[in-house]
């Protein structure tokens, strides 16, 4: 999925790499060919995996003061800390996210616009988890 996602990029970066176009970047509000959409589709997933990342010290500072409450009681229950189960879903998450994006390219396998639905739905699914994570934030 990434290496179909960031080949598909390289090759839009050689296509606006020429001195001619240099200057001109993809209309990313109503791109008209798949290479412009395809483009657009992965800024878009590098914007969302940006929020995301911002996004993360919060989340990750919002847990361990939760642990600063349970972390005892956890460890002595033997169950992980609050912080250490954030970070088992965070990284099953991103697993399942990785999958369900790749899954859903087939729909385009072998097409110009398998890359461009993989980045669309990693957009889509980052931008679902940023929205999961914050509401996880507002209510502790």
């Amino acid at each position: 999925m990434f290496r179909t996602y960031f080949l598909s990029l390289s090759i839009a970066g050689l296509l606006w790499g020429s001195p001619a176009l240099a200057d001109e970047l993809p209309d990313c509000i109503d791109p008209q060919f798949q290479v412009e959409m395809t483009y657009c589709a992965g800024v878009d997933y590098e914007k969302a995996d940006n929020e995301l990342n911002a996004l993360w010290p919060e989340v990750a500072a919002a847990a361990k003061e939760r642990d600063e409450y349970v972390a005892e009681q956890a460890k002595s229950m033997g169950v992980p800390t609050t912080y250490e189960a954030l970070l088992t879903a965070q990284r099953a998450w991103l697993k399942f996210r990785d999958a369900e994006c790749e899954y859903q390219s087939y729909s385009f396998f072998g097409g110009t616009g398998q890359s461009m639905a993989g980045s669309l739905c990693l957009a889509q699914i980052t931008r679902e988890r940023i929205y999961q994570l914050r509401q996880a934030i507002d209510e502790r």
